[in-house]
């Protein structure tokens, strides 16, 4: 059954890694002012479907469509209206958190005044940071800078895999209200995280990949993933 009102949808979605099939059979929509956020234990899925949403990767089956049509077909369209972070914060090193964010402005077709990427970061918590090289500064702050970003990019769609890693309690109230504010806009999120979230009010829509598991498992999983690193 087809949502008119669903700006991106997945239909009978598969995803494999190397020889082992993490999930099939996938589908779910998302509307304008919604946050999908993404359960499951390690080694589910859910960094590989994120990869998949962003079309860095390829489904086994199945099909991703933004404004009704594949994003493999309208992937210029599709990548102006989504932000995407990952793991990685993707800063340069050797840049100023200032260099850094009007860096990415150029690089997303909307150029910044350092006027103006002054005060986005001031506004995210790095007014003693500006000057230095990003090589100086904690993880926590290089994921306020790529966070910075993803906030002037003003695209549509944030597809976030872990934005909490890194931040303090205050950094975690930070990226609440940032996601507040964007659905509460009509932003779209897709999202993971392992950490609580206090986001009374934000219409929530759950995805399960792979089984829910029960604390006794949940613990052992994450002790073998600890010795397997």
């Amino acid at each position: 059954m087809t949502d008119p009102a669903a700006l991106l949808t997945v239909h009978n979605l598969a995803c494999a890694r190397g020889e082992r099939t993490l999930f099939t059979g996938m589908d779910f929509r998302l509307r304008q002012g919604e946050l999908l956020l993404v359960r499951g234990g390690n080694g589910r899925g859910k960094t590989s479907l994120l990869r998949l949403l962003t079309g860095l990767a390829q489904p086994l089956a199945g099909e991703i469509r933004w404004r009704g049509q594949a994003i493999a077909g309208s992937r210029e369209r599709y990548h102006r209206e989504m932000a995407y972070l990952g793991h990685l914060n993707g800063i340069k090193d050797e840049l100023t958190p200032v260099e850094n964010l009007r860096l990415a402005a150029e690089l997303s077709g909307a150029p910044m005044a350092e006027a103006a990427a002054t005060r986005a970061l001031t506004e995210i918590g790095l007014a003693r940071c500006l000057d230095l090289p990003s090589r100086v500064l904690s993880f926590g702050q290089r994921r306020r800078v790529a966070l910075a970003g993803l906030v002037n990019a003003g695209a549509l769609l944030w597809i976030l895999d872990e934005p909490l890693t890194g931040l303090d309690v205050h950094g975690v109230a930070l990226v609440e209200g940032l996601l507040r504010n964007h659905v509460d806009q009509g932003g779209m999120v897709v999202m993971t995280t392992h950490q609580p979230l206090a986001l009374d009010g934000v219409a929530i829509v759950p995805l399960q990949v792979g089984p829910v598991l029960t604390a006794p498992e949940a613990v052992a999983e994450e002790e073998a993933t600890c010795c397997a690193s």
